[in-house]
């Protein structure tokens, strides 16, 4: 029988042991003989990917003065670049979107909640940063502001790099007063201080590597669908949540701050669970955080949300 197939069949007589190393080769010792095989390509693959997305994940790192923490984003992605694509997704955007009278009142009192959050990201901004103990890295001085109403049965509103924002009308029922209303949108202006969508699309080269090497290092599509799952609930999915959390956290003092009422976030959130229908999927496979998980960071910020409002808060400006 052709050992070379079935290299564990020893054969009769011979007093033959083998070892057999983690790097595939298989070594035969007995009688002062000795094969040797040659290392599997495919583990040298693997070796060489996981190598190139741990230089790529250190090299790429940046501290976040907002939260103190270091995080990904990739060096070629500059904040000009990101403009550049908050702008283009918001020109397509309103292309098939319909927004509202400018002139009308609703548009008028959305964006007057707009300025006033605007207005207070220099101070929020150098105070987490002196928090974290790190320098305010100035990412809004390049951004290009505006904000519309869009007509929509969506309770929603959006921010994206670079500074274009919009509401749509079917959040402001929902939200019910102009302070849950810049809860709402500090949040959306918060995802774009933090150069959240920079982070998202370093993940997903860093996803794209990690594909790379499934389809290299030789695995089947069971077993990619299965690393891309793993991916998923271990680790983009938690991220997305973590971005959420953030932009909560940094929301509400841009809110407070702007002299909102940042308790009005807590029946918010109420009223957003409701409307949904309490039909959120659970929070291990979703992009935010559930509403009770929510409410409950939401509720332990308040304290310092009360003291951004006492210390920034300009009650002349407010009224």
């Amino acid at each position: 029988m052709d050992q070379r197939v079935f290299p564990f069949i020893i054969s009769s007589g011979e007093a033959t042991t083998m070892r057999q190393n983690p790097f595939g080769d298989q070594r035969y010792q007995g009688n002062g003989r000795q094969r040797r095989g040659g290392i599997n390509p495919r583990f040298i693959i693997l070796i060489l990917f996981a190598l190139y997305g741990a230089y790529y994940w250190f090299s790429n790192r940046t501290e976040d003065p907002y939260t103190g923490e270091k995080v990904l984003i990739d060096s070629s992605i500059s904040v000009n670049e990101e403009v550049a694509m908050g702008l283009q997704a918001y020109q397509d955007i309103l292309s098939k979107e319909r927004p509202i009278d400018p002139n009308s009142q609703t548009a008028r009192q959305v964006r007057e909640i707009a300025k006033r959050l605007i207005a207070k990201v220099p101070e929020v901004e150098a105070a987490l940063a002196a928090e974290n103990g790190k320098q305010p890295n100035q990412v809004w001085q390049e951004f290009e502001w505006d904000v519309q109403v869009i007509q929509s049965d969506q309770a929603n509103a959006f921010c994206l790099p670079g500074g274009k924002m919009a509401v749509y009308t079917g959040l402001l029922p929902v939200a019910g007063n102009a302070d849950a209303v810049a809860v709402v949108m500090g949040h959306e202006i918060a995802h774009a201080l933090l150069r959240h969508g920079a982070q998202r699309m370093s993940q997903q080269k860093l996803g794209q590597i990690g594909q790379m090497a499934g389809a290299m290092g030789g695995l089947d599509p069971q077993q990619q669908q299965m690393m891309q799952a793993a991916m998923g609930y271990g680790y983009l999915l938690p991220y997305a949540r973590k971005h959420e959390t953030q932009a909560d956290a940094v929301g509400l003092m841009l809110a407070a701050a702007a002299c909102f009422d940042p308790n009005e976030a807590v029946p918010l959130w109420e009223r957003m669970s409701q409307a949904s229908g309490g039909q959120a999927p659970p929070e291990f496979s979703s992009t935010h955080p559930n509403p009770g998980t929510r409410i409950q960071n939401l509720q332990q910020l308040m304290p310092k949300a009360m003291e951004y409002r006492q210390k920034f808060c300009d009650q002349a400006v407010a009224r």
